[in-house]
């Protein structure tokens, strides 16, 4: 009893090394759940990790779990606690030791029983659970409409592209009517490449292509890491297995992947106890590590319920916004119709315009020749206007010269005709004194015949005058005929 009263000491300091970490963790900026898995080791002798609560050996030496504990808070007991690394490696560790136990338990329990498996066998409902922690291990999130997701359906996506024979069970995934999350996407095609046999082979497919994988995964994750390939290796022995199962009335988008450890703790090794007394004390060993354990998620659980009402607050919210997205998809719908239909419309308009433009496209190329045509027609027409518009000017100008000419001329014609009648008027005069007086006769005769000779001159410049002007006078009009014809031509 004395055996008994150390571990309950021991279970009760590591609660309340536990329920103080749970604190500092709610004081800190970022909350996060502990994870904790099954580390397999044999009692008192095995060497477990640092920061490991060990469970006490049982008095029989039947080999228990030891439970591995990491807090990724801010500060760590011995420096490495918080490193991300160090977190990792302890997570792929236990999540490697974890698939071990849950492939090795299948297995034996599948040969054990004999027959072909279900869904509801409870071994390989853990065998999934603990997969689909492996693969969903390191994986990057990403950013949708309605926050961060993180899914393991594309990474199993790839492996159709990787082996051409997992191509049917993916488009069969796809074709199942009641999946609508990728989580149940990817529940779905672990569970027929379980039945096909070849879950190994296509995870080996997909582990040795990094480059593809590290789109997905952080590059510490299990899937990029060593223990990615072990897992891999230890899925060859699932090939003894039979299993099938029914996924069309199965609910796989809700289902809670929690890992049951209770499965692990059954005292199969207890029979080699030779006392009664070893086995109760195995057994009373395990349910004082279960108690601890359920303290342990029961911590887990208020921290997933506290998450659990933020996110339902979150989707409350979210709810809002999309029904206001909705309402704003309709409203951009309508308009879309709307832009559509008078694309429509647009699209006949052109097609009838083109079927006009290729029935007028004849007669367009001769309206373009006559156009062309009349252009340079009317190019020449404007250059001949101009020639005579100056031509015109050229007449008017000399017109009016003529005009001023032939004024000058008739003012010395009305001159030389009051020179002429001055002359007559002398020759009167002189006739009238050449009668009234005897004396020089014969020079007023000579005197008289020059006057008569001098008369007859001016009479004859008169008469050229006169016809010159008679001359101009005409020119003048034939030069404003011909102004007038080449205003009426040009109007």
């Amino acid at each position: 009893m004395e055996q008994r009263d150390e571990p309950g000491q021991e279970e009760e300091e590591a609660a309340a090394a536990a329920a103080g970490e749970e604190e500092e963790e709610d004081e800190a900026a970022t909350v996060s759940a502990p994870f904790f898995l099954l580390y397999p080791g044999h009692g008192a002798a095995a060497a477990a990790p640092p920061g490991v609560w060990r469970p006490p050996a049982p008095r029989g030496g039947a080999p228990l779990p030891v439970l591995v504990l990491s807090y990724p808070g801010p500060d760590g007991a011995d420096g490495t606690g918080s490193h991300p690394n160090y977190l990792m490696a302890n997570e792929r560790m236990n999540l490697m030791n974890m698939a071990k136990l849950s492939i090795k338990g299948l297995i034996e329990s599948a040969l054990n029983l004999g027959r072909t498996l279900d869904s509801d066998y409870a071994p390989l409902q853990q065998f999934f659970v603990v997969m689909e922690h492996c693969l969903k291990h390191g994986l990057k999130a990403k950013k949708t409409f309605l926050g961060q997701n993180k899914s393991f359906w594309g990474p199993l996506e790839l492996v159709e592209k990787l082996v051409p024979e997992a191509a049917e069970i993916t488009a069969s995934v796809k074709d199942l009517p009641g999946l609508k999350t990728p989580v149940g996407r990817g529940r779905a095609w672990l569970r027929l490449a379980l039945m096909q046999k070849k879950l190994s082979e296509y995870m080996k497919a997909l582990i040795n292509r990094k480059d593809l994988l590290s789109e997905f995964y952080e590059p510490n994750a299990l899937m990029m890491e060593e223990e990615g390939a072990i897992i891999a290796g230890l899925l060859v022995g699932l090939n003894v297995i039979d299993a099938n199962f029914c996924m069309k009335g199965e609910d796989l988008d809700s289902q809670v992947g929690v890992i049951d450890f209770s499965m692990y703790l059954k005292d199969g090794n207890s029979t080699k106890g030779s006392e009664g007394d070893g086995q109760i004390t195995a057994i009373l060993d395990q349910k004082n590590y279960v108690e601890e354990l359920n303290r342990h998620l029961s911590a887990t659980v208020n921290n997933l319920q506290a998450k659990v009402d933020a996110l339902e607050k979150s989707n409350t919210k979210l709810t809002e916004e999309l029904a206001v997205a909705n309402n704003r998809i309709i409203t951009l719908q309508e308009e879309m119709e709307r832009v559509k239909e008078e694309s429509s419309y647009i699209l006949e308009s052109n097609r009838k315009v083109t079927k006009d433009r290729t029935a007028d496209g004849q007669a367009l190329t001769e309206a373009r020749k006559q156009l062309k045509e009349e252009t340079q027609l009317r190019l020449d027409v404007e250059k001949e206007l101009e020639v005579q518009i100056g031509m015109r000017q050229e007449m008017e100008l000399a017109m009016k010269m003529l005009e001023k000419d032939v004024c000058e001329k008739q003012d010395a014609l009305v001159a030389l005709r009051q020179q002429l009648d001055d002359l007559r008027a002398l020759k009167h005069e002189l006739s009238f004194k050449l009668q009234s007086s005897d004396m020089g006769v014969k020079q007023k005769s000579e005197l008289n015949s020059r006057l008569e000779e001098k008369t007859n001159q001016m009479a004859a410049i008169i008469k050229q005058l006169e016809q010159s002007g008679k001359d101009l006078v005409k020119q003048a009009k034939i030069l404003n005929s011909a102004a007038n014809k080449l205003v009426q031509k040009h109007h």
